[in-house]
């Protein structure tokens, strides 16, 4: 049977563009949402999630060797190969006890994957289509490539966080209210009561109703409550432990001990340390929860409760007790929950917290299987029915001398251009704050509200992000289009700088009034990621003026690894700094940073023509 050079597009464009962007979004989104409910804190997230995007950075070091070993269409379906394989590792892993190590490997394979999937798969849309036809269906590649990232941003974290909710425990709820005053003492458990550890396993929250006295405290009575609340819960996460900590003998490298360990210092010397925002609360009367579970859990697994406000009043906060595991040594040793009241507070007022015990290994384990499985079937369905393209083959004629001289000619043309290190510095810079913001957010709205965060479930923030937030986003990228179709790039760029960073400010409103309300919040991001989408136009034209020429395509794939390096280094430091200052230091940080930007728009070079759509 002879192989078919051209078959209908409608067969082979959706599915392709379609896996082409859930890669992606997995290794840039779901790892992030991944390592926040397992637990990982934020500065080693963003660190390492970071450094995910180097695959993006050096593509263009090796998109020659896709053009001339073997066919575009080989890279498709073997890399679609990989990526189901990849997914499959990573079910595998997340049991294991050393789990974290073994995914960011899966992650590495799947990211260096969707890189040389994103070559080739461009590569052949040009090779299996006639000019005319690659423009007709340039909307439907778009399109699809939305609808993936629309499935991974969304689709799929509400899908874990259904998981989250139905495989685990089921779910306590308590009423927390306030009374009048009257002398009352917040008392310690002196005994840990006995259970029986026969019953059905289900968590426990003693008292299963808590009232507090509307009373003043000085700040010494809080601290010290707050001081023995941490200690008991810092005892109960020793006793848990399943694996030998490592040794604390180990001592600091250079970087930590004369660059970052000082820079920490002095930046908790200035703005404090990331302390709970109802810090200004501590006159407030307390209460205490006991959370436990009523029977061991499986030996070798564990059980992670989430416990936090749902609705009611806002002025009963949680100081203590947000996120905390049980294992089979210390399933009875009870997480202590500090909830305050606010001082100022003379009415009575009633708040809803609840506990939840999802299970968040066993829910991921089945999201990443159901993508391996969708990979397999798309490397199925690709390896009989992409076409083969008579242009579809490898350049093996040419020798390894020719290819590296010419290599080297595209990269020297390049550095050649018109003030090119100005134009490369704002590549790097224009996203400086965005790349910070791009790590953080994802964690604000997952982390506990002892932290700062907006306590979201995993679904909630599925919805947020996936739907409404990409809705915007497109909306965004559709309007600075239309708009810089018009007048031009060098119109629009300064509006677009503006609306691409003023609207971060949403986040410092949201970390300083942390609202309740599902529909605020929703607005909020809706509106940063209207000014994203509106912005990104600007920042995605002027790589393309800076690309034109002879190779407009290398040095295209020049700029995008910039690109990448821009969102990669930032990305690195930004949990870090987070950690150190809080969330609402941070994201007025992420403002500040944007003023780089703004300063270079000053200096690159634009054709005031560039942009406009030809009469």
């Amino acid at each position: 049977m002879t192989a078919k050079t051209s078959r209908n597009p409608w067969y082979w464009v959706p599915s392709l563009y379609f896996a082409e962007g859930i890669p992606y979004v997995i290794v840039m989104l779901l790892s992030v949402v991944f390592y926040k409910r397992m637990g990982i804190s934020n500065a080693d997230i963003a660190l390492y999630t970071s450094w995910l995007y180097l695959p993006w950075v050096i593509k263009p070091l090796w998109s020659p060797i896709v053009d001339i070993l073997r066919t575009k269409r080989f890279w498709i379906v073997t890399t679609q190969l990989f990526i189901g394989a990849g997914l499959g590792g990573l079910v595998l892993a997340i049991p294991v006890s050393g789990y974290f190590k073994l995914t960011l490997g899966f992650f590495w394979l799947l990211a260096f994957s969707s890189a040389t999937h994103d070559i080739a798969a461009d590569g052949f849309y040009m090779l299996g289509l006639s000019q005319k036809k690659q423009a007709w269906f340039v909307g439907i590649r778009s399109t699809f490539y939305r609808l993936a990232m629309i499935t991974g941003q969304g689709l799929l974290i509400i899908l874990a966080g259904y998981l989250e909710s139905t495989t685990g425990l089921p779910s306590v709820g308590l009423s927390v209210t306030t009374q009048s005053a009257r002398e009352t003492v917040v008392e310690m458990p002196a005994e840990i009561p006995a259970v029986d550890p026969d019953k059905e396993l289900h968590l426990i929250l003693d008292p299963p109703e808590l009232a507090i006295p509307m009373i003043p405290r000085t700040p010494a009575y809080v601290d010290s409550i707050r001081t023995l609340v941490k200690t008991r819960n810092g005892e109960q996460v020793k006793y848990g432990k399943q694996t030998t900590p490592p040794s604390e003998n180990i001592q600091p490298g250079l970087w930590h001990r004369f660059v970052s360990q000082p820079i920490e210092k002095g930046l908790r010397a200035w703005l404090g340390t990331a302390a709970p925002v109802n810090v200004n609360r501590a006159q407030g009367n307390v209460g205490i929860v006991h959370i436990r579970l009523s029977a061991p859990p499986p030996e070798g697994e564990k059980v992670v409760v989430n416990f936090g406000r749902i609705s009611g009043d806002k002025s009963i906060t949680l100081l203590a007790g947000g996120r905390s595991e049980f294992t089979a040594k210390n399933w009875n040793q009870p997480v202590l929950a500090l909830i305050q009241i606010d001082p100022k507070l003379k009415t009575s007022v009633t708040t809803q917290f609840e506990a939840r015990a999802g299970n968040i290994p066993l829910a991921w384990m089945i999201t990443f299987g159901i993508l391996a499985v969708l990979f397999v079937l798309f490397f199925l369905y690709h390896r009989f029915i992409l076409p083969y393209p008579d242009d579809d083959r490898g350049n093996s004629s040419i020798t390894g001398r020719e290819f590296l001289r010419n290599f080297g000619a595209v990269f020297a043309e390049y550095f050649t251009k018109e003030r090119i290190l100005v134009s490369i510095a704002f590549i790097l810079f224009y996203r400086f704050g965005e790349a910070q913001l791009v790590k953080i957010a994802p964690l604000f709205m997952l982390d506990v509200q002892e932290a700062g965060g907006m306590a979201l479930t995993t679904g909630q923030y599925g919805f947020v992000y996936g739907t409404v937030g990409l809705l915007m986003l497109t909306l965004g990228g559709i309007v600075g289009g239309i708009l810089s179709a018009k007048q031009g790039l060098k119109y629009w760029v300064w509006w677009m700088a503006i609306a691409m960073n003023l609207p971060n400010a949403v986040y410092v409103y949201l970390s300083s009034a942390l609202p309740d309300n599902f529909f605020i919040i929703n607005a909020c991001v809706g509106i940063e990621q209207f000014g994203y989408g509106f912005g990104f136009t600007a920042y995605m034209l002027y790589m393309i003026s800076v690309a034109e020429g002879k190779h407009k395509t290398a040095h295209y794939a020049l700029c995008t690894g910039f690109m990448a390096l821009g969102m990669m280094i930032p990305g690195m430091f930004s949990g870090w700094l987070q950690e150190i200052i809080g969330y609402q230091n941070f994201f007025i940080w992420v403002l500040l940073a944007t003023i780089p930007g703004f300063i270079l728009i000053r200096y690159i070079p634009i054709d005031p023509e560039f942009g406009k759509k030809e009469d």
